[in-house]
């Protein structure tokens, strides 16, 4: 009954988001539909325009010309206008005036003002030909900015298409066909090779290798045998497999990336916030300077159609379409850029926190290791190659599925030996493994097999190397000890190179791990990292990053499993590295989609350059208007200066394509 319950909620969820994502693409069809046809309409009405006229020195009149004019341009305010009159309907009902109320505010007074003249209420231009195009430049802007928004919600529509909507269920023996959202916990599923996995699960028969790429980031085809789990989206590329569900529907790896994103899509930042308040700020202002600029004319003794002229170019120039886009445009741009580097932006004001950061913290073992073995010495007794000991080693360790098998066969790969072939190959229990090499008896064995035989080695080189915490085998022919090799959980390229880079730009690298300290203070030589935390238990991981709180910095913390969530919470911001645990992934503030730990440099960079740009685009917008509306009052008039409408309209959609471009530059 509940997984029932659970299945219809997945399929509502995902009807809700298909359904939103139409209402969304309807909304920017409807704007692209009213913008093309105020624009078809706005030629006529700019040359019927006497001030046009004037201006141009054509002259086009005949019988009505001012009914036609007239009614063009009633349509254009009605259809055109529209969205803004219903938007500042809202925002009266909500008493919250802001973006709508300020359009509506300048399309209406320059509507109603033109309509007077043309019934010979007043003397002077109207202002038919300045309402077309002001209504033209305001679609126009929500319909880019409507769709930036839907090109960001299109990566969520990419997320929904990876998930397969048919499974192969085994039931009865029979294989039968059902739709995804059927599925339940516990039901067994054949998967073919080449086929996309359609829920998570566990592998209970068949051995494949699988494509995860397009969720983890992972390049290589990861192998996966019996017990091994399988996530929704990958790609089956070999054997076919029989698996049993354990996530369906919204439970699966996929569709929490799908939450996430959408989620992150819909936090808004600090920086928006202030645009809102600005616009709400401006509204005012626009009524306030509208109303004292007319009376101030009347009471200089000018005519009542001057005077409110000079107000109706106030109330159109305040409309601050540039500062609309200011914030939206960059947050499209940058959650756009931000998902095409790997980076899964949770927290939108957290990641504006980013650029602030002091230090970062990071957990050990595979974020800054590879979580995984490799050879790190081979020592070779006196009159043998290393290549010969790990030739020897590596044709024994063939047969088995050990990660320090996996360690030594990497290093044979990488430095291409020929492996021969073994014979009678057994397992010593606990001890190691043996076999037969070219006629001779090789074993390779832990230092327990050596001590109990006695045997003498080189006590100096093995302390040393146990030291750093490394895990030390033994290899054997016949009787005679020939060597040793120390293996070791590598230090990933990446985070070397991430941990230059921090201290290049004055940021502290910190390393937290739960192993002991020579181990700890073995890789952070490695990495050249100037603290470190070891033997910390998981739950001291928090305390430990309030403590670097308490010197009064911003921190950072990175980290992948359940144990490092109470410290990512409790980070200024915290960066789950990908295919982590769902615990780390859900308390992070940004997941780094790659697992890379290079991409904190691209976090931190980001989020710098969003912000300027942000700050860049709210001072554009608005210093426009700390300039024009005094221009538009006629402050300058003594000295002959006085802004018309038109310019007015000419610099207001300026200062929108401008911060259009500014947004957009930040791809570069």
């Amino acid at each position: 009954m509940n997984h029932h319950i659970h299945h219809e909620h997945t399929h509502h969820e995902d009807q809700q988001m298909s359904a939103s994502h139409h209402e969304h693409e309807g909304m920017i069809g409807d704007f692209k539909k009213r913008f093309l046809v105020s624009l078809m309409l706005t030629i006529p009405i700019l040359l019927l325009s006497k001030m046009i006229q004037e201006w141009s020195g054509i002259n086009i009149s005949f019988p009505y010309d001012d009914v036609v004019l007239l009614l063009l341009s009633t349509i254009v305010y009605f259809y055109g206008g529209w969205p803004f009159l219903k938007g500042s309907i809202n925002e009266i009902r909500q008493k919250n005036p802001g973006m709508m109320m300020l359009i509506a505010l300048a399309i209406s007074v320059a509507y109603f003002y033109s309509v007077a003249i043309i019934f010979g209420f007043g003397q002077g231009h109207d202002f038919f030909w300045e309402l077309a195009t002001l209504i033209d430049i305001m679609l126009l802007g929500h319909w880019i900015e409507m769709k930036s928004i839907m090109g960001a919600s299109n990566a969520l529509q990419e997320l929904v298409k990876l998930l397969p909507s048919v499974a192969h269920r085994v039931k009865d023996g029979k294989v039968e066909e059902v739709p995804v959202n059927e599925l339940e916990a516990g039901d067994l599923i054949r998967i073919k090779p080449g086929e996309q996995v359609p829920v998570d699960g566990k592998i209970v028969e068949g051995t494949t290798t699988i494509d995860e790429s397009m969720l983890t980031g992972e390049s290589l085809p990861v192998d996966k045998q019996e017990n091994d789990t399988v996530i929704a989206g990958s790609i089956n590329q070999e054997g076919g497999l029989t698996v049993e569900t354990t996530g369906t529907g919204e439970g699966t790896y996929l569709s929490k990336v799908i939450g996430l994103v959408s989620e992150a899509q819909s936090s808004k930042s600090r920086t928006q916030n202030l645009a809102d308040r600005a616009a709400k700020i401006l509204f005012y202002l626009a009524v306030g300077a509208g109303v004292l600029t007319f009376v101030i004319w009347i009471v200089l003794g000018y005519s009542v159609s001057t005077a409110i002229e000079r107000m109706v170019t106030v109330m159109v120039i305040s409309c601050p379409h540039a500062l609309g886009l200011a914030a939206p445009l960059v947050v499209s741009v940058s959650t756009a850029l931000s998902a095409k580097r790997g980076l899964l932006i949770r927290n939108r004001t957290q990641f504006e926190e980013a650029r602030k950061l002091d230090a970062v913290i990071f957990d050990k073992t595979g974020t800054l290791t590879q979580g995984n073995f490799g050879v790190t010495d081979v020592m070779a007794s006196t009159g043998i190659s290393e290549e010969e000991v790990l030739r020897l080693a590596g044709a024994i360790e063939q047969s088995s599925q050990h990660p320090l098998a996996r360690g030594i066969l990497t290093e044979v790969q990488r430095r291409k030996l020929d492996l021969p072939s073994v014979a009678g190959f057994g397992s010593m229990t606990g001890i190691g493994l043996e076999g037969t090499v070219e006629g001779k008896q090789v074993r390779v064995v832990s230092p327990r097999y050596v001590r109990d035989k006695q045997l003498e080695i080189d006590e100096v080189t093995f302390e040393d190397l146990s030291e750093e915490g490394k895990t030390v085998v033994f290899v054997l022919k016949d009787t005679e000890l020939i060597g040793m090799i120390a293996l070791a959980d590598l230090v990933r390229e990446e985070a070397k190179k991430t941990v230059q880079e921090l201290k290049e730009k004055g940021i502290q690298s910190i390393m937290l791990t739960g192993d002991n300290q020579k181990v700890a203070s073995w890789v952070a030589a490695q990495l050249e990292i100037d603290q470190v935390y070891a033997e910390v238990l998981p739950d001291d991981k928090s305390r430990q990053v309030r403590q670097v709180q308490a010197e009064g910095k911003k921190v950072g913390m990175v980290g992948d499993g359940i144990n490092d969530a109470p410290a990512l919470a409790q980070a200024d911001v915290g960066i789950a590295i990908g295919s982590g645990t769902d615990v780390a992934v859900e308390t992070a503030d940004i997941v780094l989609v790659k697992s890379n730990p290079k991409d904190v440099l691209s976090v931190i960079e980001l989020s710098q350059k969003t912000y300027n740009k942000m700050i860049q685009n709210l001072w554009w917008a608005a210093g426009y208007n700390i300039i024009t509306i005094p221009l538009a009052a006629g402050i300058l008039a003594p000295y002959g200066i006085i802004l018309s409408p038109a310019i007015g309209a000419v610099l207001m959609s300026l200062s929108t394509v401008i911060v259009a471009i500014n947004a957009k530059t930040l791809r570069i």
